[in-house]
């Protein structure tokens, strides 16, 4: 065969040039196709970074509160009793080497919290009021919002402090001078409100007031029944506590006592999150089929459209191989645009979410990287059948069927 003859490859720049053809001539109709293809990117874009977010988030809110904070509670006795903590029980926790701070409420179960003594006292509004230490938000790892905490001078008086979820039920969103509230059947002025404690959320929704004032106005006992533990930063450390904590709190019954880590619960926290994106990852692939079939079907029209193209540029001497190669690039780049419009709104879905919450902005490259992979890869799936189909057709049918 004469090497003249040969037909002559087909370069990269003009496959780039005949394969946007058919979306530069029909804008619309490629727009609406690639739009399921950047709906299902998006989704799984978004889900991803948000995820990645959550978890940078939370873990940040772990190392800022630290691991080293455990909880003892009363458990139950045999007899599926609640069962008392000791009233020197947290003396003797505080003995205890590598612990190094301990504070700790008591439930005072015969009084309930209202906004006035006009609420039905059926309203309680899930409300707990309990006598706590002066020491507890730091050793629990929150703040006041507003006010200032209880002190020696004020836990003996009819003087509380509100807990985040508390303030916002009582409908005080402010702490003014002379603010009190209804509380086992007598005035309570309100002196602060704590922040959200996101290791002890039991806080958020409790009315805290002095041990001496619950003793004075409510009869209280004393007992504790949260002791919240901080321990020497590290690991053998806060196991070693861990392991002798019950029988220190309650040398007589140490089965009766339960003792917890808060920031486990946040661990699994995370876990749930990403079980839970497992179902969005699942939407945005049933979205990304459905660009599929939507790119696929453009593919097939476009083909149906194009014959005389296609005749035209067969009798001009393009072979199977350039006609091939001209489809399944426009399905790819079809595809392609609708990826990286995909890519774009859900790294910005993930900005703008992560921000509100405070989050480090975080997309993975995984993210990003496989939606623009999963684009390739559905463009050239959905153009391959067109692609074939249009390479099968000889100049004589399809300038013939023009």
């Amino acid at each position: 065969m004469n090497p003249s003859l040969a037909p002559a490859r087909l370069r990269a720049r003009d496959l780039l040039r005949l394969s946007s053809i058919g979306i530069r001539t029909r804008k619309l109709r490629a727009g609406l196709s690639a739009l399921g293809i950047a709906i299902g990117v998006a989704a799984i874009v978004a889900v991803l970074g948000l995820s990645s977010s959550s978890q940078a988030g939370l873990l940040a809110e772990i190392n800022r509160l630290g691991t080293n904070l455990l909880t003892v509670t009363n458990g139950q006795t045999l007899f599926g009793q609640t069962a008392e903590l000791p009233t020197d029980a947290p003396g003797m926790i505080g003995r205890i080497g590598p612990v190094t701070s301990v504070q700790y409420t008591g439930s005072v179960s015969n009084a309930n919290a209202y906004k006035s003594p006009f609420v039905p006292s059926i309203d309680t509004n899930a409300l707990s009021v309990d006598a706590t230490s002066l020491g507890l938000p730091a050793d629990i790892g929150t703040t006041l919002s507003q006010g200032v905490f209880l002190n020696a001078a004020t836990q003996d008086e009819p003087i509380c402090v509100l807990g985040a979820a508390a303030a916002q039920r009582l409908g005080i969103d402010k702490v003014f001078q002379g603010e009190r509230i209804w509380v086992g059947g007598m005035w309570f002025y309100v002196v602060g409100v704590l922040n959200q404690a996101v290791l002890t959320s039991e806080i958020d929704s409790s009315v805290l007031i002095g041990f001496p004032a619950a003793e004075k106005y409510f009869n209280f006992d004393g007992n504790p029944s949260e002791i919240y533990v901080r321990t020497v930063d590290s690991a053998p450390q806060v196991n070693a506590v861990d392991s002798v904590l019950a029988a220190t709190a309650n040398p007589e019954s140490p089965n009766e006592v339960d003792v917890s880590q808060p920031s486990d619960a946040l661990v699994a926290e995370a876990d749930a999150k990403a079980a839970l994106n497992s179902l969005f990852l699942g939407l945005g692939a049933v979205s990304l089929l459905v660009g599929a079939v939507g790119v696929a079907n453009i593919m097939v029209i476009s083909v149906l459209e194009r014959r005389s193209e296609i005749g035209l540029r067969r009798a001009l001497g393009a072979t199977k191989g350039h006609i091939r190669a001209q489809f399944m690039s426009e399905a790819i780049l079809l595809s392609l645009l609708g990826g990286a419009v995909g890519v774009l709104a859900g790294a910005a879905s993930t900005a703008v979410y992560a921000s509100s919450k405070g989050w480090e902005v975080v997309v993975p490259p995984l993210a990003w990287g496989g939606g623009f992979g999963a684009a390739i890869v559905i463009g050239a799936v959905a153009g391959l059948m067109p692609a074939l189909r249009a390479a099968r057709m000889s100049p004589k049918d399809a300038l013939w069927s023009v």
